[in-house]
């Protein structure tokens, strides 16, 4: 499958309710999982999504969660722009690109979910997200 490029929004604690809204309007499969299913959050975000995302019919993915702890949210910044696949080496190259000149917030590196992942903003400002899956199964 070639890689995905997809909008990833951000939410001020109402993902679950956007997210349930989008399948609404477009349908298709949405889904969830929180912060506390991963084991990554207090009592106060347990019930915040993680990570959310709606596969629609016409092949649209929109991908969403709520900010997780010690995140600030601000309306009209609130987005990024996701790459997401299995090809490694595809996605590797496009990282490179995209930080080169600009600024990483989270390096590309094997996260708790077992992907690779990773966070940057590029020099013209435009925050992205590659997630290599290497999950095995």
């Amino acid at each position: 499958m070639a890689p995905l490029l997809n909008p990833y929004l951000n939410f001020d604690g109402n993902a679950r309710q956007a997210m349930e809204y989008y399948k609404e309007v477009f349908g298709g499969e949405l889904n969830m999982h929180t912060f506390g299913e991963a084991g990554g959050a207090g009592e106060e975000f347990a019930d915040k999504i993680m990570h959310g995302m709606l596969t629609t019919p016409d092949g649209f993915t929109i991908m969403g969660s709520d900010g997780p702890p010690g995140m600030e949210y601000a309306s009209g910044n609130n987005f990024a722009v996701s790459l997401s696949g299995e090809e490694e080496d595809t996605l590797r190259h496009y990282w490179e690109k995209l930080s080169d000149g600009g600024q990483v917030s989270v390096p590309l590196e094997r996260q708790m979910w077992g992907d690779v992942f990773g966070m940057c903003t590029d020099r013209y400002g435009v925050p992205w997200m590659v997630n290599i899956n290497t999950r095995e199964g």
